[in-house]
């Protein structure tokens, strides 16, 4: 199994920055495939902010278009969502998630999700 953490949440005002970061463990050996940001605010679904494959391409939520980047380091098993522009619409817990590989003397696939950490932008 793999697990994510996330980290790097809080308090910012409208027009600020955060940096998400997502840390990906495992006692075996595994590969990442993609790695994803996905938000839930309020009363709301969850929704997909930026979604990263391996060696291919990164897509965005529209809303997260020219204001997030999401970035992946697989040489440390981390992924990373930069956040600028912040407005109060990004209020939401914001969710890591990892679709990885195990590999070696067993094969197993499947996907992790953190535990959220919070994002509140004041106006």
């Amino acid at each position: 199994q793999v697990q994510v953490v996330e980290s790097g949440g809080g308090l910012v005002q409208s027009g600020g920055s955060l940096r998400l970061s997502c840390a990906a463990s495992g006692s075996r050996r595994f590969r990442l495939n993609s790695m994803a940001w996905y938000r839930q605010a309020p009363g709301k679904e969850r929704e997909m902010v930026a979604h990263m494959i391996n060696g291919g391409r990164t897509t965005y939520a529209d809303s997260a278009k020219g204001r997030f980047t999401g970035s992946i380091d697989f040489a440390e098993n981390k992924s990373y969502l930069q956040m600028n522009s912040l407005k109060p619409e990004d209020t939401a817990v914001y969710y890591c998630n990892a679709d990885w590989t195990i590999f070696g003397d067993v094969y197993e696939v499947g996907k992790a999700w953190g535990q959220g950490t919070q994002v509140t932008v004041s106006s």
